[in-house]
């Protein structure tokens, strides 16, 4: 028991703890997931994409509750609406298909300070952003819900409003941010809203696929970043079709079965529209990433291509809010075994692609598939043992230190 504490303090810990102690050691130890999304500070660079299990106060307060960094409202209408027939929603272990139809209970529900204080309520921090999303069925609607939101009482406690120009569920409605002219006008009418400057706006767009639609997506957001501090990128891919073989039709009853696609089948197009977008945006402009996130893994590519942040979506839905506590916990772990102390070291550092590196990815996956004999394993055990009790130690003699202070 000779050791330095600096090597003490080095050696890695075994699991969490509850223990207060050992969690102000946890601190001194794991990466620090810490970032910021519009200038808005998060503890935390995960958390909830607008969309299933974020329609209430009671489901955004579990979200609240987890390790999140912040809380996202349903995209919100003027008026309350039931959204598209049933069943809306099928889901696999490889996609997710959405044709939902922005089922929500009305903009007035989710600026209302009662309703924020019931979903912040169960927040550990206190200090976790509460945001909110609207998707206005014309330029009208938005123009009338930022308003609204610019005028409620509750405006102190709204950290930021994401501008939903990408849903394609919506029956007889285009995607605003593929018609371009349209996207300019929407942004140009919304810089003009008095006291709009009160606003921090992000704006979700769709996923793009080709060169020239990136650049001119990017040349108009550029042109307003005085306005949009965030873009998160991407939204569901529209017109995916899911097939009932036994029953020879489509698993969705709306819109001839055609709806958003997500989860993990969407990720490298995600990873894609995330990286472009970094490159084409100016610096002003942060980027969220969205779009089948699942694992500790997948945040950190994201990271990679230039995300502040990151939204979870379709695995929220699947695993429910207990899936931020595991990615996060992922994340720190893969951080701390490639030597990063924080998620913004990560942040746009992906390396463009090189013998070197493609040789180093071959050795990792040669040792990756290695089995460890039993001694080894046992050796691991002891290790963790032993680390474990060290932390305990220095547990006790902090304890006693600061009984002592006191």
């Amino acid at each position: 028991l000779l050791l330095p504490v600096d090597a003490i303090l080095s050696l890695p810990i075994p699991k969490y703890t509850s223990s207060p102690f050992l969690v102000s050691i946890n601190r001194l130890t794991m990466p620090s997931l810490k970032t910021s999304v519009a200038g808005i500070p998060l503890d935390c660079c995960v958390y909830n994409a607008s969309g299933p299990r974020t329609g209430s106060a009671a489901a955004l307060g579990k979200i609240a509750s987890s390790a999140a960094g912040a809380v996202l409202a349903k995209s919100a209408t003027c008026l309350e609406q039931r959204g598209n027939p049933l069943p809306r929603t099928w889901i696999s272990e490889e996609a997710s298909l959405n044709s939902e139809g922005l089922p929500n209970s009305g903009v007035d529900y989710y600026i209302n300070s009662d309703t924020i204080d019931d979903a912040m309520a169960g927040d550990p921090t206190k200090k976790k952003p509460y945001m909110v999303s609207i998707s206005g069925k014309t330029l009208q609607d938005n123009v009338t819900m930022i308003k609204q939101i610019l005028d409620c009482p509750s405006l102190d406690k709204i950290a930021c409003l994401e501008l939903n120009l990408a849903c394609p569920n919506v029956i007889g409605k285009p995607i605003i941010a593929y018609d371009f002219d349209q996207m300019k006008t929407v942004l140009e009418t919304v810089a003009k809203i008095p006291n709009i400057g009160k606003l921090k706006i992000g704006v979700k767009l769709p996923p793009y696929f080709d060169d020239p639609h990136f650049d001119s997506a990017a040349s108009i957001l550029n042109q307003y970043s005085n306005l949009v501090k965030y873009v998160a990128s991407i939204n569901t891919i529209g017109n995916a079709l899911a097939i009932d073989v036994e029953a020879e039709m489509p698993c969705i009853s709306s819109n001839q079965g055609f709806a958003g696609l997500s989860g993990r089948a969407v990720k490298h197009t995600a990873l894609a529209n995330v990286f472009k977008m970094r490159q084409k945006l100016v610096p002003e402009i942060d980027v969220v990433g969205v779009g089948g996130i699942e694992t500790g893994q997948d945040v950190f590519e994201f990271l990679l291509c230039g995300a502040t942040a990151v939204q979870v979506g379709t695995c929220h839905w699947k695993e429910g809010p207990k899936c931020f506590d595991r990615i996060c916990a992922e994340l720190k772990t893969l951080l701390g075994k490639k030597g990063y102390a924080s998620c913004k070291d990560v942040q746009g550092k992906l390396n463009p692609w090189s013998k070197e590196g493609a040789s180093k990815s071959r050795a990792a996956s040669r040792k990756a598939k290695e089995v460890p004999s039993s001694d080894s394993t046992k050796k691991l055990v002891s290790l963790d043992l032993i680390h474990a009790a060290l932390i305990v130690i220095i547990a006790v003699l902090l304890a006693d230190k600061f009984v002592f202070i006191n």
